[in-house]
């Protein structure tokens, strides 16, 4: 992506962010105006996007920062903690919501239906802009294409909130609106548990779904190693692996070891991408040791 197209898709960025903002308000004024609870949901689904774009730019802005003496593999987890923090507060909002959807059920109350179908259209012509938006670029870019999604869920959630408003302004069912406010929140649910769950794997440094055993049969066959041991994988960020091991190698001189751990570490950049490899060259100690240790144990 060269300058030119980086500042094209910064605005683009910018205008929808803003555009998700105006919508927010807006669903939220008439949900309050309106008594719909199915409006404050998309609210706050709206809002939760909004957050994720804020968020999610401004970590990967601090997550460029380069190492230092405090953070030496650097500030890449900014954006998990970023994920994880919007994350636990979709899931927050969702709860409080599903809550009074179901105290709606028990105890109805007045919704207006006009002021709902309204501001649900305006809603649904502002997400559709936004995703026309965002389309551009969709297709080479992971950040550009989540967007996107995420702006057609929007869409959804808008043609959902206008069927409600429909049936409410022709037929007085006013209990579809806290139907509409539960199957909204369980959606974001859905859509939000896995994110947290990423999140809380990599921060507590879950090993990454990895063929260890292909992994230490590879290194095996790299002429001058004879047994690995002691492995540790964990990632930095959902891309970023970081892998050690401790290799028994035949007792040869120092320059023909660098030449072994420099072969393990293209082999496992290369088939495993795994980003930043650690060797602990070993002639006998720990050779009868597992692959995987407790060292605590040890």
């Amino acid at each position: 992506m060269d300058h030119q197209e980086e500042q094209m898709t910064g605005m683009r960025f910018l205008f929808v962010t803003v555009l998700n903002l105006l919508i927010t308000v807006a669903e939220i004024v008439g949900g309050l105006l309106s008594g719909s609870l199915a409006l404050l949901s998309d609210a706050f689904h709206n809002l939760g996007d909004s957050l994720s774009i804020v968020l999610g730019y401004v970590a990967q802005r601090i997550s460029g920062k380069p190492q230092n003496r405090q953070r030496t593999f650097g500030y890449r987890r900014a954006e998990i903690l970023a994920a994880f923090v919007n994350g636990l507060f979709l899931i927050g909002v969702s709860i409080v919501l599903m809550i009074e959807a179901a105290r709606r059920f028990a105890k109805p109350e007045p919704i207006n239906g006009d002021i709902m179908l309204i501001v649900a259209v305006i809603g649904l012509l502002a997400n559709l802009l936004s995703a026309v938006l965002m389309h551009h670029g969709s297709k080479d870019s992971l950040n550009i294409k989540a967007t996107y999604l995420h702006v057609l869920a929007d869409a959804l959630s808008s043609v959902a909130v206008i069927i409600g408003g429909i049936l409410i302004v022709l037929f007085k069912i006013t209990w579809v609106d806290p139907l509409l406010t539960l199957l909204v929140s369980f959606y974001i649910i859905y859509e939000t548990w896995p994110v947290i769950h990423e999140t809380i794997q990599i921060l507590m440094q879950t090993a990454p779904d990895l063929d260890y055993d292909q992994i230490a049969a590879d290194i095996v066959k790299i002429p001058g190693v004879i047994r690995v041991h002691h492995i540790h994988a964990w990632l930095i960020d959902e891309n970023k692996v970081v892998f050690s091991a401790h290799v028994n190698m035949q007792d040869v001189k120092l320059s023909q070891v660098e030449e072994t751990v420099a072969q393990i570490s293209a082999m496992l950049t290369t088939k495993y991408k795994i980003c930043h490899v650690t060797i602990q060259p070993e002639v006998h100690h720990g050779e009868k040791d597992a692959l995987f240790v407790n060292k605590d144990k040890v």
